[in-house]
């Protein structure tokens, strides 16, 4: 089995702070996608190169406390691939990519992390133009070789998706324009949602706002995610959204996958 995660920390330095290390250790995960790392290459140097195992491989944002994405794998990729040529959001840390290529197959893993449009309608319109320049950068991907993005993507897809669906359709991450964007991405481009392959349940959600009490209540979105090719998907076994410990206000989503590296 290959052991995929993805978390959005909300500050590596944070997390580690609240037990992140000590639970990536318990995991067994062969591979881990990190968001919102908060940090930089500094900060990381003799702490977080390597963790269960795992060695750490990072985009970092220009500006500090800021985004910032990281794969920690525990079998050494052949390239990692820093970034996908969007200068304005390479800039912000988003993207990172381990390859494994062999002569049999090439395959990827990603950690992505999406902009979020909540501040207001600059950054929303960061976010569309972030969408209109990852979506071509992944149908050419998918054309050259099997991959897994895992990560933050701060779009819930469905109704089904966020507890408070009715209220939420003009806010941010619950957009006609970016659901539907998500829609095209899987029914057109060909990608799947891992994790609604193998739950149809509601109420999973995987991050949930720090007021409230929303997450004592389950209020909660699914806003992490499995995007994976066909070929890999249909291997996806097991998955589980881990809701304790908790050392971030997203939960980390743990799919099994029936292959090996």
């Amino acid at each position: 089995m290959f052991r995929l995660v993805t978390l959005n920390l909300n500050g590596i330095r944070s997390a580690a702070s609240k037990g992140f290390v000590a639970w990536a250790e318990q995991v067994g995960a062969d591979c881990m996608g990190v968001q919102e790392v908060k940090a930089q290459a500094d900060d990381i140097a003799g702490r977080f190169e390597c963790v269960a195992g795992m060695n750490g491989h990072f985009q970092f944002a220009q500006k500090k406390g800021y985004s910032g994405v990281g794969l920690f794998t525990r079998k050494a990729p052949s390239a990692v691939v820093v970034g996908f040529d969007a200068k304005e959001f390479d800039a912000e840390g988003r993207y990172v990519e381990a390859r494994y290529d062999t002569a049999q197959r090439k395959f990827s893993v990603i950690s992505g992390y999406f902009p979020s449009g909540s501040s207001g309608e600059e950054r929303q319109a960061a976010k569309f133009r972030f969408l209109a320049r990852i979506y071509p950068h992944l149908v050419r991907l998918k054309a050259e070789r099997e991959f897994v993005l895992v990560g933050d993507i701060n779009i819930a897809h469905q109704e089904i998706d966020l507890k408070n669906w009715k209220s939420n359709q003009k806010n941010s991450g619950f957009l006609p324009e970016e659901r539907a964007w998500l829609t095209q991405l899987l029914d057109r481009a060909g990608l799947v949602d891992v994790f609604r392959s193998l739950n149809k349940q509601p109420e999973q959600y995987t991050w949930w706002s720090q007021r409230g009490q929303a997450r004592a209540k389950n209020v909660g979105w699914r806003l992490d995610y499995h995007l994976a090719t066909p070929g890999i998907a249909a291997t996806a076994r097991r998955e589980q959204i881990v809701l304790d410990p908790r050392f971030s206000d997203h939960a980390p989503l743990v799919i099994d996958y029936d292959f090996k590296l």
